[in-house]
């Protein structure tokens, strides 16, 4: 018998909700704007004052839904989501998320108000185009979900998506992770891998998708956990794939192992346009949709929204790691500036050579990084100028830096070798045992005085 859903997994609940009690946190566009470049624009423009605001457009021209975007760009925001300041972001996120919880499948849901699976044609989906160098109207928020077909271990990832044909859909693999470990499962058996296309969901069960899990480890189950509840999904018709009951669309279909299409370029987490692909074919044969779906977009290039996406949760479990294994780690961030290719980590040293050591684990432990700084614990790393000024005054060249070489790194790194490798470096701006500069400071009776003069003008 199917289980009850729990409720408020959509994400259309969330966002009432979330206007209702941060409304000066949305910010709502009636005026109709184009589906072309306009939404990328609008958030790039407002991130250039500072401004990281959850954007809900009404109208999009082209398309038959609203659009919603932006909603990871503030850590403050995502932090909401776990009931936490930003500073116990990363503790709160690998709490819930190590409490895994298996979904339990429901009969029906939003998901399934309407249900094609004849004259398909993706043409209708509401598709953007993000950037003017994007070969077309990217799907920037694909969660893919497929199942092993021994176990039945089902995995989550994101992967950029464009539209190829009425009923096909052109991908990228490039991350090399575990979808692209199931699929050659399904080649070496010589049959195409059933997937699942989530388009849309809770924000918790979409930070689940970028969870950072062994192969073998159900990012569904972390979902659950996330959400405090057992994720609430149904069967997709044809194949079976447990997808959430509340997402807004689902695409059912098999990639295929032997297709190989044009796929590329899409602008990228670095900043740059990249035609790196896997070229892989998705064959859709079905669409699941709620009556009135809202796209949930997510704005791709380097725009804090993808950075934070991604980074969140890999934030978190190096930052455990770290701690459990260093005790002397005090912080850890990877900021906007370095797109997924920077750390900065504050440590009390406990004995010479330590700072080498965490940037040695966190280099090795995390693929993406290229570099690493160390700094001490009253130097705010979530601030690139506090690192910066620690790397001008505390660092020198021929004795605190160490680079190693060879090293397996991101496919979208634009400065990699053609064999996809790189070299990772580690800069220690800690003080260090000999270091005897005294930081200058202001007295508090002094800060006091300039707070009350401040707050009478």
């Amino acid at each position: 018998m199917a289980a009850a859903a729990p409720v408020e997994q959509d994400f259309q609940s969330y966002l009432a909700q979330y206007r209702a009690e941060h409304a000066d946190d949305v910010l709502v566009i009636d005026e109709p704007v184009s589906a072309d470049q306009d939404i990328t624009a609008i958030v790039a423009a407002l991130a250039r004052e500072g401004s990281h605001p959850l954007v809900y457009f009404k109208h999009v021209e082209g398309i038959s839904t609203p659009v919603a975007t932006n909603v990871f760009a503030s850590r403050e925001r995502v932090a909401r989501l776990f009931g936490v300041e930003v500073s116990r972001l990363h503790e709160a996120y690998q709490e819930r998320a190590r409490q895994l919880t298996a979904p339990c499948i429901v009969a029906s849901g939003p998901v399934c108000d309407v249900v094609q699976e004849d004259s398909l044609d993706l043409r209708a989906l509401p598709l953007l185009k993000h950037f003017e160098s994007d070969r077309a109207p990217y799907i920037t928020n694909a969660i893919l979900i497929a199942e092993h077909p021994d176990t039945g271990v089902g995995n989550m990832s994101y992967h950029r998506a464009m539209l190829h044909s009425p009923t096909e859909i052109a991908t990228s693999l490039h991350s090399r992770g575990d979808l692209w470990r199931l699929l050659q499962i399904s080649a070496e058996r010589g049959q195409p891998l059933p997937v699942a296309m989530v388009i849309g969901a809770h924000p918790l069960i979409m930070l689940a998708g970028s969870a950072r899990v062994p192969f073998g480890t159900d990012e569904r189950h972390v979902a659950g956990g996330l959400l405090g509840a057992p994720l609430a999904v149904v069967r997709t018709p044809r194949h079976g794939i447990a997808v959430p009951a509340a997402a807004e669309i689902v695409l059912e279909g098999v990639l295929d192992p032997g297709a190989k299409v044009d796929e590329g370029p899409f602008g990228e987490f670095t900043g740059y346009s990249s035609d790196r692909s896997t070229n892989n074919l998705l064959r859709v044969h079905t669409v699941m949709r709620r009556h009135s779906p809202v796209l949930v977009d997510v704005v791709g290039g380097n725009s804090a929204e993808h950075l934070n996406l991604a980074r969140i949760p890999r934030e978190s479990e190096m930052a455990e790691k770290l701690k459990a294994r260093f005790p002397s780690v005090t912080a850890l961030h990877y900021p906007n500036s370095g797109t997924h290719f920077h750390a900065y980590v504050a440590l009390k040293q406990l004995r010479p050579g330590e700072a080498r050591q965490v940037m040695l684990g966190l280099l090795g432990w995390d693929p993406y990084l290229k570099t690493v700084i160390a700094v001490d614990p009253d130097v705010d790393v979530t601030r690139d100028e506090e690192v910066l000024w620690a790397l001008a005054t505390h660092f020198q060249p021929q004795r605190d830096v160490l680079i190693v070489d060879g090293l397996p790194g991101s496919a979208l790194d634009p400065s990699a070798s053609a064999v996809g490798t790189t070299s990772r470096m580690g800069l220690d701006a800690t003080r260090g045992a000999d270091f005897h500069g005294v930081r200058t400071r202001l007295s508090e009776s002094a800060l006091k005085r300039a707070s009350e003069i401040l707050a009478r003008h």
